[in-house]
Order: structure tokens, then C-alpha cells, then sequence
């Protein structure tokens, strides 16, 4: 086996897929290196969730290379997933079974003795958060339990490479930032984390390097704070009316396009990306019914600017 590809968790080049004539994945190239987190950002329909379906060996692609824990894919495909751990969007947990039921069961799909999985189950559990919880039946179970012991099953068989689709979607704020807590843990152990998900603020706190996708095609990629640095101003300014009394926020907006280098008008609120703020704000000062937001520009501005605004189904 080259060395090389053996010490790279995940390489993939010239990754293309079509269904029919709309192609959904356009020529994808990224490595992920170990230990790290690398996040795969896009609007719905952009490609990510085919893209790791590829990786797995679950998807044939049309196109391209993929090495998954130095193995090709999908020609070897079930050897390679042996060192990988998935979190779907769907939980796709038994509900006729208990936790720790489920997490044996799951085991048994990698040939792993069942005296060697039940003795991870204390620490899956207690990694998870769901200590005392092994005979609890999944009904029972509130949203982010479920989607903690869809983690925890995840490291049934010690992975060294975890892929996550959007594994916090849906989950209060609680179990969110439990979760992350989690993910950092792994990362701290030395595995190796590929992330997609809707939640900018999760991919700036989780991911050391990132790609930005839309329409299957990278449209920027690197460190979340050097994407911010080099994609957007660093300074931004939402503009709305405080009161029925306060002067139109579009037409105020076009009246004082000058005092930015970008603005953008969605609905009855102004978003004015600035790399001096000043004036901005002093003319705020004179406009009375107007208020606004001073904050810095973070990783959900660039990803609406590569983007757009626009809804995706």
C-alpha cells in the first residue's frame, strides 16, 4: 500500500456524478489530513450528501479517485469502511431494542466478538452522555439522546475516521453544544472528522480547513477564519426600522450605498459589509427609527456571499 495515501484518512480527486443529465457532483479534489475536522459546506442540493455517499463506497461515482483510509473506492470499499464511523441524517435506530441492544447489534456488522463490544458499551455510553441508560428502550428517548447514541453507535468498531451529515440538526441548544463537546473530544484522541452541516457557527468551532460547494463545484475552500479574511469585509452592519415612523430601509439603503463597499437589501433589512464602518454608523446616529447590528463578518456571511440568498429546495 503507498504510505503516503495510508497516512491521508480520506483523498479525493476529480470526484463526478450524474443522475441522468443534471450533474451533481463536478469535479470534487480534497484531502483530509488525520486528526483533523473538515467540514463540506453548501446549500441544499448542492452535492455534499452525494459526495460522502461516494466517499463510503455507497454511491458509484461516474469519476475520479477516492482513497478511504489508503484504500480505493469503491473497489474496496467494504475493507475501507471497517475503519470508519457514520453519522446519517436519519438515526435509523431499532426502536424494538434497548441502547445498549442497539450498540451490540450494530458491532456485530463490523465481526467484532460480542464480549469485546460489550465491553466498550460503559464507555460508548458514558462518552455519549447516556450513562445509566443501557436498557432504555429508544422511544424513550428525547431527540438528542437519540442522536447521541447515533454517536456513540458510530464508534462501535474505534473508527479512526468519523463522518457526520448534519448530526446536530434539529437539536436544542443543550445537546448541540454537548455534541461539540464530543467532537472535540475525538479530534483530541487523534481521529479524523468529515463534517457536513447547515450551522456556520458549528463549522467555524469544529473544522480546522473547509470547502465551500454549490451546483457540485468547490467554489472556495481553506481555514474558516482565512475564508473570512480573504471572501468578505471584515466589518457588517444590519440596518432595520425600529419604528412605523422610520424612513424606508431600501430606499435609505440606496441612499447611502456610498458608505460601504457592499450592500445587500433583503426584505425591510439592509446588510452593509464595510471595511470602515464609521461613516456608516455616523449616518445611522442622524437617522432616527433606524436601528442596526455592529458585528464582525463571520463564516455565514461568506457562505451567503459564494451562494446567494436564495432558497433551496
Amino acid at each position: 500500500m503507498n504510505r503516503n495515501a495510508a497516512a491521508t484518512p480520506l483523498a479525493v480527486t476529480g470526484l463526478r456524478k450524474s443522475y441522468g443529465d443534471q450533474e451533481v457532483v463536478a469535479g470534487l479534489s480534497f484531502a483530509v489530513p488525520p486528526g483533523t475536522c473538515f467540514g463540506l459546506l453548501g446549500p441544499n442540493g448542492a452535492g455534499k450528501t452525494t459526495t460522502l455517499r461516494c466517499c463510503l463506497g455507497l454511491t458509484a461515482p461516474d469519476g475520479g479517485d477516492i482513497r478511504l483510509a489508503g484504500l480505493p473506492v469503491p473497489a474496496q470499499a467494504p475493507e475501507a469502511r471497517h475503519r470508519v464511523g457514520v453519522v446519517a441524517q436519519a438515526d435509523a435506530l431499532d426502536p424494538d431494542f434497548t441502547v445498549a441492544e442497539n450498540l451490540l447489534v450494530y458491532g456485530r456488522y463490523f465481526g467484532l466478538p460480542e464480549a469485546t463490544i460489550r465491553a466498550r458499551i460503559p464507555e460508548l455510553l458514558d462518552f455519549a452522555g447516556l450513562a445509566g441508560k443501557a436498557d432504555a428502550r429508544v422511544p424513550a428517548l428525547s431527540g438528542g439522546m437519540k442522536r447521541r447514541l447515533t454517536l456513540a453507535r458510530a464508534l462501535v468498531n474505534d473508527p479512526d475516521i468519523v463522518f457526520l451529515d448534519e448530526p446536530t440538526t434539529g437539536l436544542d441548544p443543550q445537546a448541540r453544544h454537548l455534541i461539540w463537546e464530543r467532537l472535540k473530544a475525538l479530534l483530541a484522541r487523534g481521529k479524523t472528522i468529515v463534517l457536513t452541516t447547515h450551522f456556520m457557527d458549528e463549522a467555524e468551532r469544529l473544522c480546522s480547513r473547509l470547502m465551500v460547494i454549490d451546483h457540485g463545484r468547490a467554489v472556495a475552500e481553506g481555514a474558516p477564519r482565512e475564508l473570512i479574511r480573504r471572501e468578505i469585509e471584515p466589518a457588517v452592519v444590519e440596518v432595520f426600522a425600529e419604528s412605523g415612523e422610520a424612513p424606508a430601509v431600501p430606499e435609505w439603503a440606496r441612499a447611502h450605498a456610498g458608505l460601504a463597499a457592499r450592500v445587500e437589501v433583503v426584505g425591510e433589512t439592509a446588510f452593509f459589509y464595510c471595511r470602515d464602518e464609521n461613516p456608516l454608523l455616523a449616518a445611522l446616529a442622524g437617522a432616527p427609527g433606524l436601528a442596526y447590528v455592529h458585528r464582525a463578518a463571520n463564516l455565514e456571511d461568506v457562505f451567503l456571499k459564494l451562494t446567494g440568498r436564495d432558497l433551496r429546495d
